[in-house]
């Protein structure tokens, strides 16, 4: 894959803000040159890039979108064409988050969903693995970005679940089917920043409900990423990064329950 004495590179989806952009200043810390993918969001893009750049690596903005698979095979074209190369990693960060239930289900929102939070993030890994030698001693890595959600039910966001219920159990399966040629893992953080129609306060309240009583880091889950991709031993497996969020179950989705909740009590306190 990578060329001797070349940085390893990595494409991240949705790269340009938020948890992207956590990912892409991590893997630059790191040492890894970045390809930062976005769909609308091209001025940021650039500055992630500028800010790859500060920490001395290379970066490339590269536009695509992700709920068109002749797009998505574009896209990774281009990533190669900016490289030289195949990258040696893909966090498939990218998703669409919209609100429903499984009373107001609509099939044309789960489709959409599933196309960008399923579907293109399954096609990425198959294009990696294509464009890599079985015979590489040290296997890229795909990194699917998931959602303490998936290990913590509750029916709202219905089909935004259900699409990564799908992604976290095709961690194990992908990592099968594409071995020995690529690893692939899964993250799986918790409340990070404020969404959906979070008021402050309402996430101020809604980041200590978990075991740890404290927001999670974007950094944290950032550098989660930056393990999985650079240990060759480890494949199929998901980490959770949400202060164990994922331990508390609530009946509602955190931000419709939060000002309701205390932080969750540590086991084994009074």
């Amino acid at each position: 894959m990578s060329l001797p004495d070349r940085p390893k590179a990595v494409l991240v989806t949705g790269g340009a803000r938020r948890l992207g952009q956590a990912f892409c200043l991590a893997f630059a810390r790191a040492g890894w040159d970045v390809v930062c993918h976005y769909q609308h969001s091209g001025e940021d893009a650039l500055q992630t890039c500028e800010a790859v750049r500060a920490l001395g690596q290379e970066a490339y903005a590269v536009q695509g979108d992700l709920g068109q698979s002749d797009a998505i095979e574009a896209l990774f074209a281009a990533t190669v064409a900016a490289l030289g190369q195949a990258p040696d990693a893909i966090v498939n960060n990218a998703s669409a988050f919209e609100p429903d239930s499984g009373l107001d289900f609509s099939p044309e929102l789960l489709h959409t969903q599933m196309q960008i939070n399923l579907a293109a993030p399954l096609q990425l890994a198959s294009l990696l693995a294509r464009s890599t030698s079985a015979a590489t001693a040290a296997p890229p890595c795909v990194i699917h970005v998931l959602d303490q959600k998936v290990f913590n039910l509750n029916p709202d966001y219905f089909s935004y679940t259900l699409s990564k219920l799908a992604l976290e159990r095709a961690v194990a399966l992908q990592a099968q089917a594409l071995a020995p040629r690529v690893r692939v893992n899964g993250v799986a953080p918790g409340l990070i920043y404020v969404s959906g129609p979070q008021s402050g306060e309402n996430f101020r309240r809604a980041s200590s409900v978990n075991l740890l009583q404290s927001a999670t880091d974007p950094a944290d889950v950032a550098s989660s990423a930056v393990f999985l991709a650079e240990n060759p031993s480890i494949t199929g497996v998901t980490i959770a990064v949400d202060k164990g969020q994922h331990l508390v179950p609530l009946a509602r989705d955190i931000m419709f329950v939060a000002e309701q909740l205390a932080p969750a009590a540590p086991q084994g306190s009074a």
